[in-house]
């Protein structure tokens, strides 16, 4: 369950000689008072502190962000390994408008795979690999006062093994992962205990395999259940499920569907689920060549699928804020989608319209410089921002290992700097200019104005994307006299950033 961001955006013409993905895309505003970017957030890498290892999840809590993972030190932004760092067992919290770390440094013996926060802010709840917190014992699960920071000593549920994923509705704590057993207790993948005590609850959805992701409706009247498993209370349900959240029976699901059957070929398991007023998204990982890797979206009440992307490579995590859907992959074929072909490269972060799946004006990007090669792993916004945690190294080329951050800082990316125009002159009292788009890291649609000395003669609104060729526009200029010699540029703007090219000279027939 996530808070709302409004978003404006403005439609623009797609000009028929643009060679740009079918489909109608998803463009950018570009009013003069826009912030500079399309979607809800600038691609501007946004200063954060960083771990030594992998993050595996986050969470939000008023300014608070936690994080979680496999890292047992952070650092200052900029600095290589090793360099100044302080000590973080798995777990850690960061200032949300700053992105220093807080003094909240608990000491756990296992990796966090799994945090959420209590809907009135007030708690933090953490699973994972531990079976200690601070010396005292806590399997698998622990909770903490956002407020103080420390550890709620009468709450402590004995979970068997790994919880991978949390979610927290009213005084339920629903959670999922690799166990069988709470306080002793036959649950199969996922459970749940109260908020207020950790006492053990009747809900049971008894998953036959691993759970990986779990959130809560809105409304509170529906869970979902993602992972690796075929049934749910012995039902045939293959990765996804949507069931009561007071006795865990599943509902029909329709969007379900969509996720392929189990074969030799392709197993697609679900990894990340966030919902957001009306709706549910559901992202996928397959093993297996061409398997299904990609996001639906369905209507949050009644299961119905209303849209599905189908890019190829992974997609670990999704974060709706207003009409946006963000997402971490390995993305590196969306042609089914009308995007980038495979060969252009590996981007691991994305944004699709929450409207319709189309991809959208949002092109940062990580390594998968990590062990593991990934790259992002988990989201957490606060409404305004997004964290990226995961298994990478670099953000937007810049060193910066586990931990990213972006706002809507007004600003956004800059487009690139246009080239000098191609002039020439072959007709009398005629003079004809060539320029090419430029590619802005978060915008797709942006305003060329052509300049003759100082003298704007013409401008354009145009498409462009980081993975298709440049589009030409070429135009003549009937306004110039024989003999003379003038001079043209190209400025080019998102709507707040504004470049302006080098120019070219051309002598007049």
């Amino acid at each position: 369950m996530k808070k709302a961001v409004l978003v404006l955006v403005t439609a623009v013409a797609v000009i028929a000689a643009a060679l740009i993905p079918s489909g109608r895309p998803v463009v950018a505003a570009t009013s003069v008072s826009g912030p500079g970017f399309g979607s809800a957030l600038s691609a501007v890498r946004q200063l954060a502190w960083q771990t030594n290892a992998s993050v595996n999840t986050l969470a939000v809590a008023g300014n608070t962000v936690y994080a979680g993972g496999l890292f047992t030190r952070i650092r200052q932004p900029g600095k290589a390994a090793g360099q100044g760092e302080s000590v973080r067992t798995y777990l850690a919290a960061f200032n949300r408008t700053t992105g220093k770390p807080l003094a909240f440094a608990p000491k756990l013996n296992g990796a966090v795979w799994s945090i959420a926060t209590s809907p009135n802010g007030r708690w933090v709840v953490v699973g994972g690999d531990f079976t200690t917190v601070n010396g005292l014992a806590r399997k698998h699960l622990a909770m903490f006062s956002v407020a103080t920071g420390k550890l709620v000593v009468g709450w402590h549920p004995a979970v068997a093994y790994r919880v991978s994923a949390l979610a927290i509705g009213g005084n339920s704590v629903y959670f999922g992962g690799s166990f069988g057993r709470v306080d002793n207790t036959e649950r199969n993948n996922v459970a749940a205990v109260t908020l207020s005590t950790g006492a053990l609850l009747p809900w049971d959805p008894d998953a036959d395999d691993d759970v990986y992701a779990i959130d809560l409706a809105d409304s509170g009247r529906r869970v979902f259940i993602g992972g690796g498993f075929n049934e749910i209370q012995g039902e045939d349900h293959y990765a996804l499920a949507m069931v009561s959240p007071t006795t865990g029976a599943p509902m029909r699901m329709p969007a379900a569907a969509a996720i392929p059957e189990p074969s030799p070929d392709c197993q697609s398991r679900v990894k990340d689920i966030d919902t957001l007023g009306s709706k549910v998204f559901v992202s996928n990982a397959g093993s297996g060549l061409g398997c299904y890797d990609g996001v639906l979206a369905a209507d949050a009440a009644t299961g119905k699928l209303l849209w599905q992307s189908n890019c190829l490579g992974a997609t670990e995590a999704i974060k709706a804020i207003g009409n946006w859907l963000y997402k971490g992959s390995h993305a590196h074929d969306c042609s089914r989608d009308g995007g980038f072909k495979d060969g252009s490269g590996t981007h691991h972060l994305l944004v699709e319209s929450t409207i319709n799946g189309k991809l959208g004006p949002w092109y940062p990007n990580t390594d998968a410089g990590g062990t593991t090669d990934v790259g992002p792993l988990a989201f957490a916004s606060g409404g305004n921002d997004l964290w990226v945690g995961g298994d990478f190294t670099r953000v937007n080329g810049a060193l910066q290992q586990g931990l990213g951050r972006f706002t809507n800082a007004a600003g956004g990316a800059q487009p690139a700097l246009p080239a000098a125009p191609k002039v020439s002159s072959t007709v009398k009292n005629k003079a004809t200019v060539s320029f090419a788009t430029v590619v802005d890291a978060d915008n797709i649609s942006l305003i060329y104005s052509l300049f003759r000395g100082t003298t704007k003669v013409a401008s354009w609104k145009r498409n462009s994307y980081p993975w298709t060729k440049p589009v030409v526009t070429t135009f003549t200029d009937a306004k110039v006299k024989s003999g003379k010699t003038v001079s043209y540029r190209i400025q080019v703007s998102d709507g707040r950033n504004v470049r302006t090219g080098r120019a070219a000279a051309v002598k007049v027939r």
